[in-house]
């Protein structure tokens, strides 16, 4: 019976491969956007399951009406390598992986914003190594067929920001009452830490994960020059970081010693 069943999975990895591989016709992402993704279709499933009357809130935008700030706030929060890798962070994926051995379970994925689209548009939040094969298969496709520009633009409007908030202007407007052109860097930061865990974490809210972590992302974003703040914060930053050790250290290492994590925690599944 044992080898029955492991004959029937692998058979079952190799069609979902050998599927994927042909299949969905990513390339026609190029010009088109998706009406409702795939993690839309399992949030409605959810709702009617828990007898709930919800519509999805989703406000497409280019990314040139996205504010530059949520850009590079993401960028750093979830995948700070994503324009020099090929779909994949491998140093990522093995300390992701390291992470789930010492668990005992899988917590972290180590999943670029490549991958993250790949589950959005087409899969769902089931945890299994067929929907990771299918991930990766799609990704690869994704990367190959589309610009950077295109994946990041995509990304910022289907992932979930919110219990059936979709995409990054219907979550400014939601929790900030702004377009997401309208963003700031503090409010872009707490609205990128909370993508591991949309539903549980709220970018306006208090949380001490929200607010630590987002403290961390505009740091980043000070040190590269990304924000230039405003004559008080400067005179505060220099007065509560006017060590000597740490300013002869290299920006990289600053920089690097502020990332944070680098294997993104699985979102836990609300009922």
């Amino acid at each position: 019976m044992k080898k029955i069943l492991f004959v029937i999975s692998i058979s079952l990895v190799a069609v979902s491969v050998v599927f994927f591989f042909f299949y969905p016709d990513v390339s026609g992402y190029k010009k088109k956007n998706p009406k409702k993704t795939s993690m839309m279709e399992y949030k409605m499933a959810q709702w009617k399951k828990a007898g709930k009357k919800r519509n999805i809130y989703q406000v497409w935008v280019p990314v040139s009406r996205i504010s530059p700030y949520l850009l590079k706030a993401v960028l750093i929060a979830e995948d700070d390598k994503f324009w020099s890798h090929e779909g994949f962070d491998y140093e990522a994926i093995q300390k992701a992986a390291e992470k789930n051995i010492k668990a005992g379970r899988f917590r972290a994925g180590g999943s670029t914003i490549s991958q993250q689209l790949a589950k959005n548009l087409y899969l769902t939040p089931e945890k299994s190594i067929i929907r990771k094969v299918r991930e990766a298969i799609i990704t690869w496709r994704l990367e190959r067929a589309l610009s950077k520009r295109r994946i990041l633009e995509l990304y910022l409007n289907v992932v979930e920001w919110g219990d059936g908030i979709f995409g990054a202007e219907a979550a400014a407007r939601h929790y900030f009452g702004k377009s997401a052109a309208e963003l700031d860097p503090i409010e872009a930061a707490r609205l990128a830490v909370v993508l591991p865990n949309p539903v549980r974490y709220n970018p306006a809210g208090d949380q001490k994960y929200v607010v630590s972590r987002s403290n961390v992302v505009y740091n980043i974003m000070v040190r590269r020059g990304i924000v230039i703040p405003v004559y008080e914060e400067i005179l505060e930053e220099n007065t509560i970081s006017d060590n000597p050790q740490m300013e002869n250290q290299p920006e990289t290492s600053r920089d690097e010693s502020l990332m944070p994590q680098e294997t993104r925690e699985e979102p836990v599944d609300q009922p």
